[in-house]
């Protein structure tokens, strides 16, 4: 009996092809790059070209227009890298086609990033206000919540006070040796220009030890002045009294830094982060999220803790609800006992929203609402203000609400940080820790309306209704 052969479709890797001579055969037309490039023709780019020479002088610069979806297609995706943008643009299909099939170099892409810092922030009004459009902005609770987000820096690169005190000095005196064998060399009055390059990263050192050691003095001085004002207020109610208060009395005052105290030489305004895995070197990422998951507000401090950003982000959020003409106000701001303080209640505004703010840790408080009875009857004149906000979460209520929180924000903080893998910053400082971060949650925005199949605008975001997104999986 005759063998058949194999029913295989063939393998042919010689014969030469073309793509398609127009660009929108490259991809399918409900693909998330089309997407992207749509949506960044519907933005408010001016702050962008306002930073270009409008005569036509010049090198010909790369379309900011183009660059800006560049760089939202690759934090769509979770990539970050100047470097790795760079190569996709000459692999991926993809980002060739955001890109208009040019292939800016990382350096570029880097620049633009830098140069543009206030403007890509901006983008997440501008997202945001695309959201409010597609009908997903719904303030009613509003969740809020931080994230510690590694810096560009490890832990390993804190010194002590002493320590950067010390290399200050030293590098002071090996400057000084460096100026006195150039003039023997080249005389006082020559520049030198023959000077090794590597003496450039020195005094570029010096500059960051520098920062690092007047933060820490600053820290200091800042700590003296707090110190003596309790001080100051015990000894009034002492005089007030007539008699001296119980307790320990409040030590003098120091405006030195402590030996111990720790500054990075790498990005001194980054700070050492406790996190449930441990220790990491980086900042503090707020966000506030609406039910659906959309962020209404983003920034980025360097508290290690939370208590004192729940009245400024407030704020945020109904400053940018306001500034996207959301038709809804916010009803319940839900948080955490990170959040939680006397001076938090208090100086919340009265017609601000109802505050539901843990008081104990959340596997105490899920522990309670599981098992603690609903509460009934009048609220006891007798209680604190801690008492009668553990109350309100006990009420039915109260608790209904509060599960909102682990359904909005946390989810929101996972798709970010696992889901899509960034989980800390490229570049240093503070200012430009919070730019990446209101592109990484623009960006987060941009793919829940992508989504959702409720864009308006743009010339084929239409035919996105009731349709299952083709890289659903990449962001699940």
């Amino acid at each position: 009996m005759e063998k058949m052969g194999y029913n295989f479709k063939s393998v042919d890797r010689e014969t030469a092809y073309l793509l398609p001579p127009n660009m929108r055969e490259w991809l399918p037309a409900k693909h998330l790059a089309w997407f992207v490039v749509d949506a960044v023709e519907s933005l408010d780019l001016s702050k962008f070209y306002s930073a270009y020479r409008s005569d036509g002088w010049g090198r010909a610069a790369y379309e900011p227009k183009m660059m800006t979806a560049l760089l939202m297609y690759a934090y769509c995706l979770g990539e970050q890298s100047s470097r790795q943008i760079e190569k996709a643009c000459e692999v991926d299909v993809a980002f060739r086609v955001v890109a208009g099939n040019g292939r800016p170099d990382h350096t570029t892409i880097c620049r633009f990033r830098q140069d543009h810092e206030e403007a890509l922030k901006g983008l997440f009004l501008e997202v945001l206000r695309l959201c409010k459009e597609g009908g997903l902005v719904k303030a009613g609770a509003i969740a809020l919540d931080g994230t510690k987000m590694k810096a560009n820096a490890a832990l390993s690169a804190n010194r002590d006070y002493e320590h950067l005190k010390k290399e200050v000095d030293r590098l002071f005196e090996a400057a000084k040796k460096k100026d006195e064998e150039e003039d023997k060399i080249y005389g006082k009055d020559r520049r030198g220009d023959e000077t090794p390059d590597e003496w450039a990263t020195k005094e570029g050192r010096l500059k960051w030890l520098r920062e690092a050691k007047a933060r820490l003095e600053a820290e200091a001085a800042a700590k003296a002045a707090e110190q003596q004002a309790k001080i100051t207020q015990r000894e009034t109610e002492e005089a007030a009294a007539g008699k001296k208060k119980r307790g320990r009395k409040p030590g003098a005052p120091d405006d030195k830094p402590d030996n111990d105290a720790k500054a990075n030489v790498t990005d001194p305004e980054s700070r050492i982060m406790k996190t449930r895995s441990g220790y990491v070197q980086g900042y503090n990422a707020q966000a506030a999220v609406t039910e659906d998951q959309i962020i209404v507000a983003a920034e980025v401090t360097q508290e290690c803790n939370d208590v004192g950003q729940l009245l400024p982000m407030l704020e945020k959020v109904e400053e940018n609800l306001k500034a996207v003409g959301a038709p809804d106000t916010m009803e319940t701001a839900l948080a955490d006992a990170g959040y939680w303080s006397d001076a938090n209640i208090s100086g919340a505004k009265p017609e601000g929203p109802e505050l539901l703010i843990a008081t104990n840790k959340d596997w105490k408080q899920r522990k309670a609402m599981r098992e603690a009875p609903v509460p009934r009857g009048r609220i006891p004149a007798a209680m604190t203000t801690r008492e009668r906000m553990e109350r309100k979460l006990l009420t039915k209520r109260g608790r209904a609400l509060y599960k909102l929180r682990g359904r909005t924000i946390e989810p929101t903080f996972g798709q970010i940080k696992n889901g899509r893998g960034m989980d800390g910053f490229l570049r240093r400082g503070t200012k430009a820790a919070d730019s990446e971060w209101a592109l990484m949650c623009a960006t987060h925005n941009l793919l829940k309306l992508w989504r959702s199949g409720k864009a308006t605008v743009g010339r084929i975001w239409g035919q996105f209704s009731g349709a299952t997104p083709i890289c659903a999986e990449v962001y699940a």
